[in-house]
């Protein structure tokens, strides 16, 4: 059984977000600023995907007004509906992501490799600058209860990336304490 595709289904629940029509480029846009956090997709997946969809029925295209290049989009009824039969499927799946550092480290075969503490400073550094991005975003995005209650999915989420982030710095920490431990004692 082929493998169901996202993109459209996310397309839908970013386009459930906002007003009953959205532009191209704020569907790239959201991508980029929220979804991206999760699920990558270029500007070339998107727009081939939108015209699927619209050919599908799942949404349908308008003309804007003074703007012969741009097109907005709206969910249709059908649309609704596969978004909403989407969200009641189970998950069974477990999060996938495409993590360099753990590759690199993966293939690192002793311990006394030079690369070691330079790649984990490295990483720690990497993480800590996206932690702090995520942190402003939720300072910014989420200091009204009632946004954070409208948006309560969204909250969780970005709640649970710092936490990822914390964690993996965390680990990170120790390791490289560890590392040192154990190359001290064996100079």
């Amino acid at each position: 059984m082929p493998k169901q595709r996202m993109l459209p289904h996310i397309i839908l629940g970013v386009m459930s977000t906002g007003d009953e029509f959205v532009l191209g480029k704020h569907i790239v846009e959201y991508f980029q600023a929220e979804v991206g956090e999760f699920w990558q997709a270029a500007h070339s997946q998107i727009y081939p995907e939108l015209k699927r969809m619209t050919k599908d029925g799942w949404i349908t295209v308008h003309p804007v007004p003074g703007n012969i290049k741009e097109k907005q989009y709206s969910l249709t009824d059908l649309g609704r509906e596969k978004l909403s039969e989407w969200m009641e499927e189970p998950n069974r799946d477990t999060p996938q992501h495409r993590d360099i550092f753990s590759l690199k480290m993966f293939f690192i075969k002793k311990m006394d490799d030079e690369r070691i503490p330079g790649m984990i400073e490295e990483q720690i550094e990497v993480l800590n600058k996206h932690l702090k991005r995520l942190e402003i975003r939720k300072d910014t995005l989420f200091s009204d209860p009632e946004f954070i209650s409208n948006n309560y999915g969204h909250y969780l989420i970005l709640k649970r990336a710092i936490a990822r982030n914390r964690a993996q710095i965390a680990w990170l920490e120790e390791n490289l304490e560890e590392y040192r431990i154990l190359q001290a004692k064996r100079n």
